[in-house]
Order: structure tokens, then C-alpha cells, then sequence
């Protein structure tokens, strides 16, 4: 019984743990369905193969040969023996592709300025002219801080090719070394400022810039604006290639085959004798090389006196100048090394040499602004001579061009400051301004221009015919005519602004009798040079012609020398002296022609004199208008005047009365305010025969005239004297 409870009992745990077994085996897997046989897709063409936007880069053969691409050149290599192995963050702009696309920021840096160190290997490649940036690229700041907007194409080249230094760079070195004080004391501490090279934005954009050391008190040329198509990098220059456009140059400058012709060329308005050296006949380069070599001489002489040590220059080696050690006046291969780099440096010295410097890296200086670099350079001359025992003689050198050209001067720089020359000057004082007034009849403001230019009298550049024009319109609305429509073209300008009939008007508007004064009355400026309205004298009535009183007309001269292009040279403006000899033997200067009478009979300024020339006449009888104006003004104006010819509105209050122009006087603030009308009408036709020096020639019977009857209106004596 025991026996079969204990088998049971064993057999119930057997069955429990045999289910467990059961439990925890998985059930034996089932047969997997078989997967399905891919399919492949049915294949697709290739697309065809896609045409290069541009099969052959174009000017890449022009490219490649040119100085951009020059991949032994020197601006390329020079860094690659440097530690650094690469090219620095100062020069990478121009000397690199990198580096001027990290200027631009398209190498996503920010613009207008160069982040890092730039790799070595890379010339000017299509890329860096040819992007995004530049593309929209219009304005270009030079190292003086200006900027140059409203450009075209040209804006990418200026990027570069604009120096590296000032003006502005030389006068912070000379008084970061505390020279501003005393120019001429040496310091070394202060090293030689370099412009850098190829510079040509910078001398063709002259006094805007300032890329040369312009000295205080003087004037300078403004951008060259040659001609309208030929005023810009791009304009001259392949872009590609970099060569000149010799076949467009031929176009005025007959002849031109070659960059020898083009450093031949002089045009009609550089007739000045620059250099003094007789030759007016060179090209404009000749000339600049004949003050690079007197500035020389001046430096030369003022390092050795002044600096107390001879200097001598390698345009090859860096830093150019350096200590002359034997005195021989070269420098040779062993002088021209760094550690004999010149450093008895003066401001004077390092101003002077600067100039030299900025001459020299442009050497197509003479076309892109040569009249600039001509001032910088006889400037520089003229600084030196001041501290040298022997000046180098600028007796026979020039500084300007005559007067349609004088880029420099008032006439064409008075309007830098506003940025443009309003619409009732521009016909005269800007390049453009006659043409647009010959084809409109009417002047809008237009930019300030650097002179007149061939384009502003002549209507065909490669015959260089003249504008033709009829009868010119004067101030006082009288149409003239010389007969001669090329003589008539120069009438549009040497007319005046005022006249007879303007100063009645104002007179009449005032309300007011001869000798009443009158704060409704202001001073009416004739203008300069009218010349044209005193040759056609009671014809144009220029002058203020008297009521009552009879005026000669158009003084006739002979035929053939009685207009201003038969009398005058008309790019030089001097008269033709040679031809007044043919008839005036005595004459050969124009001291000469002064002290000519011709047939005109009397003593008409009273000094006792009846030979003396007509200008002398002239002189003493406006020397007599302006004693009269004087005393006129003390007396019956209650209010003393005195007068100064060079700045506006040239009468002024004589505060002490001494009758002379005194510190503060001249002064706009202080302009003359007590008109009447006599003393307007004198005063007047006293600045008429100031600012006509040539009244004696043109119609000294007209002028004479004027100034007799200007002297009677304010009371003066015209005891003893004689009106024509």
C-alpha cells in the first residue's frame, strides 16, 4: 500500500515537471514563405551630356600673356621664401586671387577689408575681377581717406591701382616723429614713406586723391578728364591685356603707332615750357623727366647741406633711398641694401623725395595726370630751394597752363567744396558747359571739370573743325556777330555777366536818385575777361555807359587782326606777337605792345604825357577812378570803401578808414553795403577795365571813355585830362 502512494506520488511529480519541460520549449518553427524573385526596373538612358555654359573662357589667351597673369613676376613670388609661406594680410588684396576675394567678402569674410594671410601660387585670375562684388562694385576709398564714386568698370582696377600712402600717410610720419615743428631737423626715427607702385588712379585723379604730397597754399589738378570715352582705366587700356588702345589714340594723335609716340604727344593745351629747358615741342613725359632730374639735384643738395648726409636713390631696391657713403652721387649695387637705408630723414627731405617717388612708380604718369605730377614736382623744387645755398633755377620752368587749361586754378576749383558747378556758370567753367550751350541753348548744373578740354571747342576730334555759331547773344541782349563763326564761338564766353541795361535795372528796382544810398543796392560783378565786349564797346554796352554821352563801337584794328583768334593764339592764349611786328616794328613783347599809341592823339590822363602807350594811359586814369571812388565814398556816402581785385565781392567797408585793405577786411561779412548809384555805376566800370587787362588793346578809346565819364558820376577832376 505505501509501496504503490510512494510510486503515485513520484509519478504526479514526473507528470508536473514533464509539463514544465513542455512549457518552457518553443513550439518547432514553421516552414518561412519563400520570398518573392526581384524584379529589376527597366533601365534608363543616361541624360545626354549637358553643353559647358561657356565652351572657351574669352580673352583667356589675352589674359594669359598679360601682366596679371605673369606667374614669375616678382608681386606674385616674393613671399615665397618668407616663414610664413604665405602672402600677408597687407598685400594679399592685389598680389592674389584670395586675397582680393577675401576683400570683397566672397570668400564669406566681411567686405572691405582682408582677414587672413593670403596662399602663395595665385596671380589676378578671371575670378577676382569677374564675381558677384565687383560686379555691382561703384565707389573706390584711397589711402587718404577719399572716396571715388559714380564709377563704372574702372572702379575694380582703382581698387589696386591706387598706392598704398598720401598726403595724408606723410604728414601723420612726420609728426608722429615730432617734426611738424621744424622741417628741416633730422630724425631717425622717421623713415621714408612709399607710395607703392603703378599708382595711376592716383595721379589721374589728382588733387581728389591726394595720392602726392600737396604742399599748403597751393593748388592742384583735378581728375584729367582728357576726353569723353578716354577718361577711365578701361577707357585706354585693354582690360585683358593691359596694352594701350593705340589704334583709338591714333583717332586724335595722328601717328601714334607705338607707347614711344604716346610718351611723344603733347596737346595744344601743354604748351608750357615746364622744365624750362626752351623745348616746347617735346612730349609731355620729356618734360616730366626734366624736373624728375632738377628735383634730384634739389635733393641731392639738401640732403648733404641740410640733412648732413648724401643720399642717393635705386628705383630697384627697397627702400629706394639710401646713405650715399662714397659722395659720388649713385648708388651702387653694394650701398643699395636695407641696413644702408638713408636715415637722416627731415620732413622737408621726406615730403620732396615722396613726390620724386610718386613720379617715378607711375611711368605712364606723363597720360594718366601729367599736369599734377608737373605741380608735385616743381612744387617740391620750389620747397627745397628755400634751405639750399644754390636753388635750382625754376626761372624759365611753369607751373600752370595758360588759362583754359589751368586745371589748378579758381576758375575751375571754386565749385570742389559743393561738388558741382551750378547751371549760370557751367557753360564757361566747365569742360562740357559750351558744347551743351551751343546744342541747347541752356546749361544745367553739370561736375566740376579739370579746365576746358579739346571736345569744348571743337566739334570733330580727328579734324579738330571748330563749333560753328552765329551771332552771340550779349548781357545786354544785343546779338554780335564777327562774321567769322569760328571767332564768334569765343564771344560766348568773354562777354561779361553784366551790363548797362542789368545795372539801370537795379538802379531803377532801388527806387533811388544819383547820389541817394540805398540797402536795396548790391555790387554787380562784370566778370572777368571781357574781352569781347570791349572790342565791340557801345555795340554790346558791357560797360556802364552814361546817360547823354556818345560811346565808340566795335573797334575794327585792320583786316585780318580784328578778332580774338587773329590776335591771340587760341590754345595758349598769348598774343601773336610776331604778327603785330610785321607791322609795329618796335615790337617784339608784349611790354611792347603796352607802350604802342598808333595814331591816337591826347594827353588823356591828364599826366602830362601824350607818347606814352595807351595802357599807360589806362592805368593812371583808373588809378584817378579809384582816388575818385575813395573820397566819394568817405564823403558822400558817409561810409569809407576800399577795394581788393582777388576776392569777392571786391568792395569792401575801409573800417579804419586808412584806405587800405587791411587784415579782416576783405571779407565777405564785411562786403561794402552803402551803394548810390553814381558810386555803383564807378565802381563798376572800374572792376570792368580791372578784369579786361588787355582794355587797351581791345578798345582803349571805349575804355578810356568809360573811365573819363566813371570819374565825372563821383566827383572827381578830369582837370587837364582828355576824353576821346
Amino acid at each position: 500500500m505505501r509501496y504503490s502512494v510512494l510510486v503515485g506520488i513520484l509519478l504526479i511529480v514526473f507528470a508536473l515537471g514533464l509539463g514544465a519541460c513542455q512549457a518552457a520549449t518553443p513550439a518547432p518553427p514553421t516552414e518561412a514563405p519563400a520570398e518573392p524573385t526581384p524584379v529589376c526596373p527597366t533601365a534608363v538612358p543616361c541624360p545626354p551630356v549637358v553643353e559647358p555654359v561657356v565652351k572657351q573662357v574669352p580673352y583667356e589667351a589675352q589674359w594669359a600673356a598679360s601682366g596679371h597673369n605673369k606667374t614669375d613676376a616678382l608681386a606674385f613670388n616674393f613671399w615665397n621664401e618668407s616663414e610664413a609661406k604665405a602672402i600677408p594680410v597687407e598685400c594679399a588684396k592685389c598680389h592674389s586671387e584670395g586675397g582680393f576675394l577675401d576683400f570683397l567678402g566672397e570668400d564669406g569674410s566681411a567686405a572691405g577689408m582682408v582677414d587672413n594671410p593670403a596662399p602663395l601660387g595665385t596671380t589676378v585670375t578671371c575670378i577676382t575681377c569677374h564675381n558677384a562684388s565687383t560686379a555691382k562694385m561703384t565707389s573706390v576709398r584711397f589711402p587718404s581717406g577719399a572716396e571715388v564714386t559714380g564709377l563704372g568698370g574702372e572702379a575694380v582696377c582703382m581698387q589696386c591701382h591706387q598706392g598704398m600712402a598720401s598726403k595724408v600717410s606723410v604728414d601723420e610720419a612726420i609728426e608722429k616723429a615730432g617734426l611738424t615743428g621744424d622741417l628741416d631737423k633730422p630724425n631717425p626715427e622717421l623713415g621714408f614713406v612709399n607710395i607703392h607702385y603703378y599708382a595711376a588712379a592716383a595721379t589721374l585723379y589728382g588733387t581728389i586723391t591726394k595720392g602726392g604730397y600737396e604742399y599748403e597754399g597751393k593748388r592742384y589738378d583735378f581728375k584729367n578728364d582728357h576726353v569723353e570715352g578716354f577718361d577711365t582705366c578701361i577707357g585706354c587700356h585693354d582690360s585683358h591685356t593691359l596694352e594701350l588702345k593705340l589704334e583709338a589714340c591714333a583717332t586724335c594723335h595722328q601717328g601714334v603707332a607705338s607707347v614711344e609716340d604716346v610718351r611723344k604727344i603733347r596737346t595744344a593745351g601743354s604748351e608750357a615750357d615746364y622744365d624750362g629747358d626752351g623745348d616746347v615741342k617735346e612730349g609731355v613725359a620729356s618734360e616730366i623727366e626734366g624736373l624728375q632730374e632738377m628735383l634730384f639735384s634739389a635733393i641731392q643738395a639738401y640732403a648733404k647741406e641740410v640733412a648732413g648726409q648724401a643720399i642717393g636713390y635705386n628705383p630697384q631696391a627697397y627702400p629706394y633711398f639710401f646713405a650715399d657713403t662714397n659722395g659720388d652721387g649713385t648708388i651702387d649695387e653694394s650701398e643699395a641694401t636695407f641696413p644702408n637705408r638713408y636715415q637722416n630723414w627731415t620732413g622737408r627731405l621726406l615730403r620732396a623725395a615722396y613726390n620724386y617717388q610718386t613720379s617715378k612708380k607711375d611711368p605712364g604718369a606723363y597720360a594718366h595726370g601729367g599736369k599734377y605730377i608737373i605741380q608735385l614736382l616743381y612744387d617740391s623744387i620750389e620747397d627745397l630751394n628755400t634751405k639750399i645755398s644754390s636753388p635750382v633755377s625754376l626761372a624759365s620752368a611753369r607751373r600752370i597752363d595758360p588759362g583754359h587749361f589751368a586745371g589748378s586754378e579758381e576758375s575751375f576749383r571754386h565749385w570742389d567744396e559743393e561738388g558741382e558747378v551750378p547751371g549760370f556758370c557751367a557753360r564757361c567753367h566747365t569742360a562740357s558747359g559750351l558744347p551743351t550751350y551751343l546744342k541747347n541753348g541752356v546749361n544745367i548744373a553739370a561736375a566740376p571739370s579739370n579746365g576746358l578740354n579739346c571736345a569744348s571747342c571743337h566739334d570733330n576730334l580727328a579734324t579738330f573743325t571748330r563749333f560753328e555759331v552765329g551771332a552771340v547773344t550779349f548781357p545786354s541782349g544785343a546779338k554780335l556777330d564777327f562774321g567769322d563763326p569760328d571767332a564768334n564761338l569765343c564771344l560766348n564766353c568773354h562777354q561779361g555777366r553784366e551790363s548797362t541795361v542789368s545795372i539801370d535795372r537795379a538802379i531803377q528796382a532801388a527806387g533811388v536818385q544819383n547820389d541817394q544810398v540805398s540797402e536795396a543796392l548790391t555790387f554787380r560783378n562784370p566778370h572777368y575777361f571781357a574781352a569781347g565786349a570791349t572790342l565791340f564797346g557801345d555795340e554790346a554796352k558791357g560797360a556802364y555807359q552814361f546817360g547823354g554821352k556818345q560811346y565808340v563801337g566795335r573797334f575794327l584794328h585792320v583786316e585780318k587782326y580784328s578778332t580774338c583768334i587773329q590776335c591771340h593764339r587760341a590754345h595758349v592764349l598769348e598774343v601773336n606777337i610776331e604778327e603785330c611786328s610785321s607791322c609795329h616794328t618796335t615790337v617784339n613783347t608784349v611790354e611792347d605792345l603796352r607802350a604802342m599809341r598808333m595814331n591816337t592823339q591826347g594827353d588823356f590822363d591828364g599826366d602830362g604825357d601824350a607818347t606814352e602807350g595807351l595802357a599807360g594811359e589806362v592805368e593812371t586814369m583808373m588809378e584817378k577812378l579809384y582816388a575818385a571812388i575813395l573820397d566819394y565814398a568817405a564823403t558822400k556816402a558817409q561810409a569809407p570803401i576800399v577795394y581788393d581785385p582777388h576776392v569777392y565781392p571786391y568792395y569792401f567797408n575801409d573800417t579804419n578808414a586808412n584806405g587800405q585793405v587791411d587784415e579782416g577786411e576783405a571779407a565777405f561779412p564785411n562786403a561794402y553795403k552803402s551803394w548810390t548809384p553814381n558810386l555803383l555805376r564807378a565802381a563798376y566800370n572800374y572792376q570792368w577795365a580791372q578784369k579786361d587787362p588787355g582794355a587797351y588793346a581791345h578798345n582803349a578809346k571805349y575804355i578810356l571813355q568809360i573811365l573819363y565819364d566813371s570819374i565825372q558820376a563821383v566827383g572827381g577832376s578830369v582837370s587837364g585830362m582828355t576824353r576821346p
